[in-house]
């Protein structure tokens, strides 16, 4: 990690040390949308009440705003297909600009 150039995908932020990054996407969802996923996806009880209630009270977000500087914190919404393709164009694009800020070799 201590290299740079990692992208972590997590569902927390209560572990890792600030000077890991550069900058924190945290996907939001519809409450009811995001509650259809996890049934579709086999969760039940606890695991999906727990879920959905993170999302509601927008936890990870606050998570991430606390343990890190609010100016590297992006709420992206994850909704729809669209949304979903946004959000990726934009991780992408800021990406590839660290790149490039960074001296770094660009991928093709």
């Amino acid at each position: 990690m201590e290299d740079g150039g990692k992208i972590v995908d997590y569902h927390g932020c209560d572990f890792f040390p600030k000077r890991w990054f550069d900058i924190v996407f945290v996907l939001r969802t519809n409450n009811t949308i995001l509650y259809d996923r996890l049934v579709h996806r086999g969760y039940t009880g606890k695991k999906l009440q727990d879920n959905v209630q993170c999302e509601i009270f927008q936890t990870i977000l606050d998570e991430a705003r606390e343990s890190y500087s609010p100016s590297i914190v992006f709420e992206l919404q994850s909704n729809t297909p669209d949304d979903m393709e946004d959000n990726l164009e934009r991780i992408t694009e800021w990406v590839n600009q660290y790149k490039q800020n960074n001296n770094l070799p660009m991928q093709t």
